[in-house]
């Protein structure tokens, strides 16, 4: 929500000291008869002035809510037909509701600014990335000064001296650190995550919280999950109930697979255009170093995409191998992931429905946005809380399971760990996190199920990294 002058188009956002002299500085700003530097400097002086005044005295300051208290304080045409106007959801989100914001990048540091300027104060963020030099082009809570500093400290400072009354707690940790009790504090989650793994562990963690009485999920043990992603000019954002709502293993289908090529095809026999950009991205970057020893690859920066692009189509041109594009080279790094401030405030004062609860937008030919509900499965693997059929025969091999459970465009597992119960012990059949481990279970991929003692109908217990809970399988022999 934004102030904006009709003459110039300055704008300035609601609930920030700056929002009251908006048109105050526009003015200033925008006197013809000025040299640059004048304007500038007075510029500069008044927001400084406002600034000081805003952060005086206990962080509040006449009026500073009042565009809130007008969506919050009065009924309308569009409020929920539950609402019951008052001061109280205002209280709340200023005092009471604790929010989680996962990552702390481009999409993160819009996410906290426009998070916190909503009248939301117990704020913790998470991010276990530091601050890169290439960064800076566009993660507007950094400077020069903040590069090698973890991304959620460095932007925590900056909101808490920027906005008063504002508390952000940093967390320079993975999600994956955190047990249940620590998601289990807050209200609200909201994930700015570039990786599809890390977001459905957040969604496993957030179904493992739920509580269930005779079989209905208790609305108490619900924390909502706001996510959404952005490609160029296009994007997406929605709304996940917990046990309610289709959640994100639900849809996962819409994702692309996390396609992972053998390191000897791509060093040694490559044959597609993806062979010749992974080649580049994961031997010859780390190895030519061509930004600095300590510049890592960057799917943000164009400078990168370039670099990468021309060494691609190299690579591609010794092997004749044709489609190396710049879309398909941006395309391997370029998967940012948004999501929307509305929703946050939307269901923390239960003023207006949310979002159901996916959306779409697209800005490349003009401007096309729709909505529409998407359904939960009734055996997705993540929120149906049945054992999901497994069907093969009992001449497979336990290598056909693994590439079963990693290339299903409904599983899309990274390094499944597969356990089951033979001759009454606990077997792992199959891990490969652990070195130790893997050696000694990789004879068991070329062995059949029956060879391993498994039998009709019988469960394996399924362990990923996408998710912290383990997964059940009933095996269904075929003929």
């Amino acid at each position: 929500m934004v102030v904006l002058c009709e003459k110039c188009g300055f704008s300035a956002t609601i609930g920030s000291p700056v929002s009251d002299n908006a048109l105050l500085i526009c003015k200033e700003n925008m006197a013809d008869s000025d040299e640059p530097e004048k304007k500038t400097r007075r510029v500069v002086a008044l927001t400084e002035k406002m600034v000081v005044e805003g952060g005086a005295g206990d962080g509040e300051w006449e009026g500073r809510w009042n565009h809130i208290q007008k969506f919050l304080e009065r009924p309308g045409p569009f409020t929920h037909p539950d609402f019951e106007a008052s001061s109280e959801s205002l209280q709340f989100m200023l005092e009471t509701c604790k929010v989680l914001i996962i990552g702390a990048g481009g999409l993160g540091c819009e996410l906290l600014k426009d998070v916190a300027l909503s009248g939301f104060h117990n704020i913790h963020v998470v991010d276990m990335d530091t601050i890169d030099l290439s960064n800076l082009n566009r993660q507007f809570l950094f400077r020069l000064k903040d590069v090698g500093q973890p991304k959620a400290g460095v932007a925590a400072d900056f909101i808490n001296t920027r906005i008063p009354g504002c508390c952000v707690v940093p967390h320079f940790k993975k999600i994956q650190d955190f047990d249940e009790t620590f998601y289990r504090q807050f209200h609200i989650i909201v994930c700015g995550l570039d990786s599809v793994i890390a977001r459905r562990w957040m969604n496993g963690m957030l179904l493992s919280l739920l509580v269930y009485e005779d079989g209905v999920v208790d609305p108490s043990s619900i924390i909502p999950l706001i996510d959404g992603g952005t490609e160029g000019f296009k994007g997406n954002a929605r709304v996940i109930l917990p046990g309610i709502t289709a959640c994100i293993d639900c849809t996962l289908e819409l994702y692309p697979p996390q396609i992972n090529f053998p390191m000897c095809t791509i060093a040694s026999m490559p044959r597609l255009p993806e062979h010749c950009v992974e080649y580049v991205r994961m031997l010859l970057w780390p190895k030519d170093k061509p930004f600095g020893d300590t510049v890592g690859l960057d799917g943000d920066d164009p400078e990168h995409i370039k670099w990468v692009y021309q060494r691609s189509l190299e690579r591609a041109a010794e092997f004749s191998i044709t489609g190396v594009t710049y879309r398909l080279t941006q395309g391997k790094r370029h998967k940012t992931l948004s999501a929307c401030a509305t929703e946050v405030f939307k269901i923390a004062s239960s003023a207006y429905a949310p979002l159901n609860n996916y959306m779409v937008f697209n800005d490349v030919d003009g401007l096309y946005t729709y909505t529409f509900e998407a359904e939960r499965k009734d055996n997705c693997s993540a929120c149906s809380q049945v054992p999901l059929d497994m069907r093969f025969s009992s001449s497979s091999t336990l290598q056909e399971v693994l590439d079963y459970l990693t290339e299903s465009s409904y599983l899309q597992m990274k390094s499944p760990a597969i356990t089951a119960s033979v001759e009454g012990k606990n077997k792992t059949l199959y891990l490969q996190t652990v070195a130790s481990i893997e050696q000694r279970t990789r004879p068991n991929l070329s062995k059949t199920l029956k060879e391993l003692g498994l039998a009709d109908g019988q469960e394996l217990a399924v362990a990923d990294v996408t998710t912290p809970q383990t997964m059940l399988f009933r095996l269904s022999f075929t003929s």
